[in-house]
């Protein structure tokens, strides 16, 4: 196996750098670092694909074009690669590590999906069970028997999600409530009625409309058929089925172990960008709560896609898929249960993606589970919005963009046989365009407190 990481040397030299020049400058201006490999040992290119000096150059144009820190693990085969680049305290200058902890946010949805998919394998819920059947008390009458446990983990059950009403202000693009809430503990079932209560996205079964009240559901269906709590479920059946060592539900306000500050712009609203790494973490609970590391994230989708931690049978229903579309109706993705496919120059990848407020991650894994990778940011909502709810893709976006074409579809992939694929998302603008405005993205669940939207 061949893993490279950053030398110590350019980390160094990137040090002197940040505290010479200040932290201010860093929303604006890197230091273009390379990855070496060790003396004696071949570069990883030349075995697996994975090109550090592309990577990690990628990694810096992230960072130059203004996010505040950047890490990020890849792997092909046997052979990984993993690097950083930035700030995770524009304060102080301190570095950011691509094993940092980090707040993964609706990734955390893909371990609950399968964690409910392992209840079905028992025999213990059905996913075209009505939801009133197991839930009768928080999903009653028509509406629990017309809504599926299968629309609650593709987001068809029509219901609202319940952040905007959890946090009011940002209905007015204000983070008042976020801050006067920060360490307020909410209940699953006060979650639930604030986005039962709101008007439907659409008939159960409609359409795709992302909803973080469905996860808050799936987790309460989890606690009913396995008598235990959820996030106790799903620690011993799958983080510990999948032998990862640095994942966890958050037990505190506190992200356990090392981890980068959580910088939230909201469009432009809060300037300078404001520290949310600490906060409860029971508004997110069962739809987005998790605390991982990117190589964390990499062994979870290769160990589920391998067929692991769930048999043939659900992993199949896990892959089947609806369409995912943004506003104009233009399909960004297509979603399973609690996990999406994107179609890439190089092939189809699965995985997800997660934000919470200031920080975000992606992780996407090719489906023979090969190729993989998972990169996690500081800054969040540093973009701004339109008045019809739309991000505009900033510098940032266009530079992951092709971060992630770079680690997914280097040089020479691709060609006839992908294009064969279908539709794909063959270039950095197209994929940044997808980073924001696709599922589980700030406009997702922004875009109706924007005005002409409410």
């Amino acid at each position: 196996m061949t893993t490279t990481t950053a030398r110590p040397t350019t980390r160094r030299r990137l040090r002197r750098i940040v505290f010479g020049l200040g932290a201010a400058v860093l929303t604006a201006t890197a230091v273009p670092t390379a990855v070496a490999a060790p003396a004696g040992q071949a570069p990883a290119a030349e075995t697996s694909g994975i090109d550090g000096v592309a990577l990690q150059q990628g990694l810096d144009a992230v960072h130059e074009a203004g996010m505040y820190g950047v890490y990020s693990a890849v792997r092909d085969g046997r052979d990984r690669w993993k690097g950083e680049a930035g700030v995770a305290d524009v304060r102080t200058g301190r570095l950011v590590d691509a094993d940092m902890r980090h707040r993964i946010g609706s990734v955390t949805k893909t371990f609950v999906a399968v964690a409910v998919l392992q209840q079905v394998e028992a025999g213990r819920i059905g996913l075209d069970d009505p939801v009133g059947d197991h839930l009768p008390e928080l999903v009653p009458g028509e509406r629990g028997r017309s809504i599926t446990v299968r629309m609650l983990l593709n987001h068809t059950s029509g219901i609202a999600d319940y952040v905007m009403y959890a946090y009011p202000s940002l209905q007015q693009m204000s983070p008042q409530s976020l801050d006067d809430n920060r360490f307020r503990s909410f209940e699953e079932e006060e979650l639930v009625g604030m986005g039962l209560e709101a008007p439907p996205t659409g008939e159960p079964g409609e359409k795709w409309s992302y909803s973080n009240t469905n996860y808050i559901l799936a987790g309460l269906l989890l606690e009913k058929a396995t008598g235990t709590s959820a996030e106790d479920y799903i620690t011993r059946n799958v983080i510990r089925k999948a032998g990862l060592r640095h994942t966890s539900f958050p037990r505190t306000p506190f992200v356990p172990g090392p981890h980068s500050k959580a910088y939230e712009s909201l469009f432009g609203i809060i300037d300078p960008p404001r520290d949310y790494s600490v906060y409860h973490p029971s508004s997110l609970d069962t739809a987005g709560a998790m605390v991982s590391t990117m190589d964390d994230l990499n062994r979870f989708y290769r160990l589920l896609l391998d067929g692991r931690l769930l048999g043939a049978e659900q992993l199949a229903e896990m892959r089947r898929t609806v369409p995912v579309t943004d506003v104009q109706g233009n399909v960004m993705g297509h979603y399973g249960l609690g996990i999406m496919a994107f179609d890439l120059p190089c092939g189809r990848y699965w995985g997800h993606g997660g934000t919470v407020f200031g920080a975000g991650t992606e992780s996407l894994t090719s489906e023979d589970g090969r190729r993989q990778m998972s990169y996690g940011v500081n800054l969040m909502k540093y973009q701004k919005m339109t008045d019809d709810g739309r991000v505009e893709p900033h510098p940032i976006d266009f530079a992951l963009g092709g971060y992630l074409l770079q680690a997914l579809c280097p040089t020479g992939e691709g060609g006839a046989a992908a294009a064969a694929k279908g539709p794909e998302k063959t270039d950095p603008a197209a994929v940044a365009e997808m980073l924001v405005n696709g599922p589980d993205q700030s406009a997702q669940v922004l875009r109706f407190g924007t005005p002409g939207n409410r």
